[in-house]
């Protein structure tokens, strides 16, 4: 039986449309165009998914862009590593732009617009522009200087451009309506004065386009049909085609923009201005600290490429804003995980088990698969010996029927290992239990074939041998905020949301087969979770950050509902 076709999503739609009415499936062209002024995010995961996935659906370029119209914000190691990020999500751009590759023709074009009378340099200060826009309810009123001849004009621009001007004294604005109901239309500003170095043109320029007049026009250039952008972007599209209709040649493609909604992450924001905040203030050690929404952080954390496109698909393209619970982007990252990764064994709050009947100085190297869900995974050694830890809260002294782990008088069978018994166990002054007396069942070594090995009990739990076992330091991460929607506040800042215990930091003891682990590794410790070794590891030294548990909370809350 076929597997039914996918649905098409309301952008699917538009460019079918559009193909049944005579638009030539060859000249179909994607872009994703980020703003080098940070690093990209989880939102930005989405549009880096649709566009790049629509250039597969259709075998069409897609195009990376960068828009760096702002010197004061924007540098060259933003645009590294967007171009890491996208290559690591697993997709290629057809070729790489910058809207810096246009200053030249932008400003040319807004010469054609002042000889045409539709362009005129402003010289009020931004509080009187900001005054005379009017209001969405009221139209605005003239700029004095909207009438200023073309050779005035002309004149001031190029002055502008020579560097003759501080900064603030003058702008280009497109003379459309002041009395728009739209108030993008009521003359934008198209260039301002900043004497501040690019970071690919350098001093180049003295004046920088704005990115209304910058992003449909680059569009254009690089012939892109369908410009996909965020919601907040609708009020824009009436500006985007005027701009166009200033320089549109009918003998080439225009492009089309159409805008998807935003999908806000629960516990997160997005917000490139706060994200900034973040790193700042040290609330987190960087844009890449595995607790921030950034994908180079997702990255770190321990999140595959492939469990972050699946949330995009998951999540879709859809008109209209709403909130998606974080957890379901941990089900996609838990389940790619499950696939992949090793299993280890790692204990991270350690409790001693002697087993006495065990003899002193012996050990043994035992046979563990690697990944059950992988036939191809193999197998490793895990050594054996008279000492374990196994966690504190696997063993009780009393305990009811509901409880399958160790209690005195009980008895778990140790993964891959035997069957052992508490018989006992010693206490610090405090009443603390600080070791736990065991013996073992000799002929119940697991894989042995022995009809002991087959005997059942009820409690499995995992242990490290102590003098085998390496120390790492562990990483236990939760929500950055404790409020699902931090930044929606308005009588709060988001900052008073923050989750004082996002992060701890522990020392775990691990099987020996993860000395050779390297950054960006990742495993299962079996019974805890999906695990990363982290950059800041040596090889003195082991760091793992928990990706997630293993525990599927999304699936249980669908089940709840």
């Amino acid at each position: 039986m076929s597997e039914a076709p996918k649905s098409l999503n309301f952008i699917e739609h538009i460019i079918e449309e559009d193909l049944n009415n005579g638009f030539s499936k060859d000249k179909l062209r994607f872009r994703f165009p980020p703003e080098p002024n940070g690093y990209l995010h989880i939102g930005h995961a989405s549009s880096i998914c649709l566009n790049f996935g629509l250039g597969l659906r259709y075998n069409a370029p897609v195009n990376l862009r960068f828009d760096d119209t702002n010197p004061v914000k924007e540098e060259q190691e933003f645009v590294d590593a967007i171009k890491r990020d996208v290559q690591w999500l697993g997709y290629h751009w057809d070729t790489e732009r910058y809207a810096s590759d246009y200053f030249q023709q932008l400003y040319d074009w807004a010469v054609l617009l002042i000889e045409k009378g539709k362009a005129y340099v402003d010289s009020q200060s931004s509080e009187e522009m900001a005054e005379q826009k009017g209001t969405p309810t009221e139209p605005g009123t003239p700029s004095p200087y909207r009438n200023r001849t073309v050779a005035e004009n002309m004149e001031l621009f190029e002055a502008m451009k020579n560097g003759n001007f501080k900064e603030g004294t003058h702008v280009l604005r497109a003379k459309i309506d002041m009395a728009s109901s739209n108030m993008l239309m009521r003359d934008p500003i198209m260039y301002r004065i900043l004497h501040k170095a690019h970071h690919r043109t350098n001093t180049d320029w003295c004046i920088y386009p704005m990115y209304d007049w910058t992003h449909g026009e680059s569009d254009y250039i690089e012939q892109v049909s369908h410009s996909l952008c965020t919601l907040e972007f609708l009020p824009h599209r009436e500006l985007y085609d005027w701009f166009l209709d200033q320089v549109y040649d009918r003998d080439k493609v225009r492009p089309k923009q159409r805008e998807f909604a935003r999908r806000n992450l629960s516990h997160t924001v997005v917000s490139k201005r706060k994200l900034l905040k973040l790193v700042e203030e040290n609330v987190v050690e960087g844009w890449d600290d595995p607790r921030m929404p950034t994908i180079s952080g997702l990255r770190r954390r321990g999140y595959t490429p492939e469990s972050i496109r699946n949330f995009a698909d998951t999540i879709g393209i859809a008109k209209r804003e709403n909130l998606i619970d974080v957890s379901l982007m941990e089900f996609h990252a838990r389940e790619h995980l499950n696939k992949i990764a090793p299993r280890v064994m790692g204990v991270l709050d350690p409790i001693k088990v002697v087993i006495t009947n065990y003899p002193e100085g012996d050990e043994e190297w035992l046979e563990a698969e690697n990944n059950p869900e992988d036939e191809n995974a193999g197998s490793r050694q895990v050594p054996f010996s008279r000492e374990i830890y196994i966690e504190k809260n696997d063993f009780r002294e009393e305990a009811n029927r509901k409880f399958f782990r160790l209690k005195l008088g009980g008895e778990v069978r140790l993964k891959n290992a035997y069957i052992i018994k508490a018989e006992s166990c010693t206490k610090d002054a405090e009443g603390n239990i600080t070791e736990i007396q065991c013996t073992y069942d000799p002929k119940s070594k697991s894989g042995s074939g022995s009809e002991e090995s087959l005997r059942k009990v009820k409690g499995t739990l995992h242990w490290v041998s102590i003098q085998h076992a390496l120390k790492a330091e562990v990483r236990v991460y939760d929500r950055l905020f404790l409020d699902e929607s931090p930044d929606t506040h308005k009588d709060k800042d988001f900052m008073e949301f923050v989750n004082p215990d996002s992060l701890n930091v522990i020392t775990g003891y691990l099987e020996p087969s993860l000395k050779s682990a390297k950054v960006e590794d990742r495993v299962q410790f079996q019974r805890l979770g999906y695990f990363c070794v982290d950059k800041d590891s040596t090889p003195e030294k082991l760091v793992f950050n928990r990706t997630v548990g293993l525990r599927d909370t999304w699936a249980k809350l669908q089940q709840n509902n």
